[in-house]
């Protein structure tokens, strides 16, 4: 057995634990921390909304890609001066293609941009192509993008809330998939990601495979915590605890697992092809994934403990197990009770015979402890000779 499956073994056993619960405060801390930073990251510097939400034209032209592409595309659409044209964002597709995007911009100005961008490029005008997008589309899939996060969102408290039938496992659920998104999107903003629909796509996706995870844990919380009132041995708190450290080796095997192949799309789509939906998926699910983790692990399980010690019943059980404890600690830190005298009363009886030898220069005495009488009436076994033996 390898030895993550030892220390796996050991913490199903709970040989061995980390107190998850018991330092909820400082992943609490932590989390507000990221939090916080992400939403000042997201009013600070805002989203860098993609073509498909805020509008625009985009052209694509073949062109050898070289170290200044970019920028003199960049300064040949900037000499047009169109009108809003604004900062064109430009970038290179597999080291073959160049992409602008611009403004909404008049007709007469596409034309006029399309040109600029046939002569940088060395092609005829008619082999560059171009896509206008209204914002009024954009503004459409924002739109449907908000609705299905919110419909997502309270369908899975209504389901969790079914299946575990505990609403309070249903709000640790929904807090922590909020923790995820949020982290997920100040991310985006801090780093000038543009958010595209695959951006979208990857945010609900990320919200399921965090919920799975979630499940997993508070199912096996449940089973350690059926009956639990009934018995004065673990706390709410203690019995999450050991749910979660029995299910943290699998919790981070399938994250790891998840994340090699979207970290291998997220480099390609980067580095080697530039740009496009590769790019914008792929950062929100590897974000998404390791954010989800985190919060399957040190948010949902502490919350849950949380909002679960509140109950009148806890409390009660928490008592009961913190009296059997110091009991039971006062018990094992007692001294044994010897009676007064009792000990030197025994070394004088051992040591009387062995004093009494040696003032009188007698040989010492084999031993002090009298003889067991043999049974009256009972004859005793005699040792034969050895030239008699066998006889």
């Amino acid at each position: 057995m390898s030895k993550l499956g030892q220390i796996g073994a050991k913490l199903h056993r709970g040989e061995v634990s980390y107190d998850f619960v018991g330092h909820r405060k400082f992943w609490f801390s932590l989390s507000a921390v990221l939090v916080i930073i992400s939403l000042a990251g997201l009013f600070a510097r805002g989203l860098a909304l993609g073509i498909e939400f805020k509008g625009g034209v985009e052209y694509e032209a073949k062109v050898k890609v070289t170290d200044s592409t970019v920028q003199d595309f960049s300064d040949a659409v900037k000499a047009t001066n169109a009108k809003d044209l604004g900062d064109p964002v430009v970038t290179t597709i597999n080291n073959e293609k160049v992409r602008v995007q611009t403004k909404p911009l008049a007709q007469n100005d596409i034309g006029v941009v399309r040109a600029a961008i046939a002569k940088e490029a060395g092609i005829p005008a008619d082999q560059v192509t171009s896509q206008q997008i209204g914002a009024s589309w954009g503004k459409q899939i924002a739109d449907k993008a908000i609705l299905a996060l919110a419909v997502f969102l309270g369908l899975v408290f209504f389901v969790i809330w079914v299946y575990f039938r505990e609403p309070k496992a249903s709000l640790a659920a929904i807090i922590a998939l909020v923790h995820d998104v949020t982290i997920t999107v100040g991310l985006y903003a801090l780093i000038g990601f543009d958010v595209t629909p695959a951006t979208v796509i990857g945010v609900l996706t990320i919200l399921g495979y965090s919920l799975y995870d979630t499940v997993v844990v508070f199912d096996k919380v449940r089973e350690n915590t059926r009956g639990i009132t009934g018995s004065n041995r673990y706390t709410y708190s203690d019995a999450t605890n050991l749910a979660v450290n029995q299910t943290v080796v699998r919790s981070i095997n399938t994250t790891v697992t998840a994340l090699l192949p979207v970290g291998a799309i997220l480099v390609v789509g980067t580095w080697v092809l530039g740009t496009g939906p590769l790019k914008d998926l792929s950062l929100a699910l590897f974000v998404g994934i390791a954010v989800g983790a985190y919060s399957s692990i040190f948010i949902a399980p502490s919350l849950l403990a949380v909002f679960k010690e509140r109950e009148p019943g806890m409390q009660a059980l928490r008592k009961r197990v913190t009296a059997k404890k110091a009991q039971t600690a006062a018990a094992a830190a007692a001294p044994v009770a010897v009676p007064a005298g009792a000990g030197a009363t025994r070394s004088a009886v051992r040591d009387t015979p062995r004093k009494a030898d040696r003032a009188t220069g007698a040989a010492p005495t084999p031993s002090s402890r009298p003889m067991k009488a043999a049974a009256a009436g009972r004859p005793q076994p005699t040792r034969k000779p050895r030239s008699k033996r066998g006889k």
